[in-house]
């Protein structure tokens, strides 16, 4: 009951989210599928904790703005994504497409957990906390690479290999082959994979003796004519976040003779 319950208190903050203006009890209810009298329940029990406020009597609920403060220390606290954030905005600068850091979870699923957007218009786009599957996205790839056959095999008997393109890989077989190709050519890749217009690639991490990895994605059309130059970016900035002291005393190259 108390995981339930748990559920329901995050439900209410994503429906804010969702419709952005403030919900009146039977409209949270609703959205919730949820009795008025528990919706009612969690809804005073947040506005008590001074989570909530009432916008006018029966005109409807709204978050305050304590969410957002606790979220902002909790997220200036964060030790992995503290070390991370540097190389992951200035990777963006310099390939100038959406750049993510994320991990593997239970589930053979890939979770974001950083996200920088791309400065173009036309970009792709994830939320921080969503997942995909790892068999058929290259943050999933670079991930999977990092652990042992067997542990891989357990890993994605939690899911069925779906074909989402007439590109997915859809059997154990041909990934581990996918993977063996992009360890040696240095990118972990998602060439339409998953969406037909959308290319990225990834690269493993290691951080406090845990497997992260970094990706970057965007349309195919820009990003596979330079995905080597794009990669080779990626590496450098993986290997910046797994020993920051080495690449700030690595001088950079000389200049170019004309």
């Amino acid at each position: 009951m108390g995981v339930k319950t748990a559920l329901r208190v995050f439900e209410i903050i994503e429906a804010f989210a969702q419709e952005k203006q403030p919900l009146a009890l039977s409209e949270m209810a609703r959205l919730l599928e949820m009795p008025m009298s528990s919706c009612l329940g969690l809804l005073r029990t947040l506005e008590e904790r001074g989570y909530l406020y009432e916008t006018g009597r029966r005109q409807g609920y709204y978050p305050t703005s304590r969410l957002l403060a606790m979220a902002q220390v909790i997220a200036a606290h964060d030790p992995v994504l503290d070390r991370v954030k540097p190389a992951l905005l200035e990777l963006r600068d310099s390939v100038r497409e959406t750049v993510m850091f994320g991990k593997l979870r239970d589930g053979g699923q890939a979770v974001y957990l950083e996200v920088v957007d791309a400065p173009q218009s036309i970009r792709y786009t994830i939320g921080v906390g969503e997942t995909r599957p790892a068999y058929a996205n290259s943050l999933g790839r670079a991930l999977l690479s990092t652990l042992t056959p067997e542990a891989r095999r357990d890993c994605l008997k939690a899911t069925k290999l779906v074909r989402l393109t007439d590109s997915t890989l859809t059997t154990a077989a041909a990934l581990a082959e996918e993977l063996e190709r992009s360890a040696g050519r240095g990118w972990y890749g998602n060439l339409g994979e998953s969406v037909p217009d959308l290319a990225g690639i990834a690269w493993p991490v290691h951080i406090g003796g845990q497997a992260y990895a970094v990706s970057i994605a965007g349309p195919r059309y820009r990003v596979e004519p330079r995905i080597e130059e794009i990669a080779a970016m990626l590496r450098a900035a993986c290997r910046s976040i797994e020993d920051p002291h080495r690449a700030a005393a690595t001088p950079p190259p000389p200049p170019r003779k004309r």
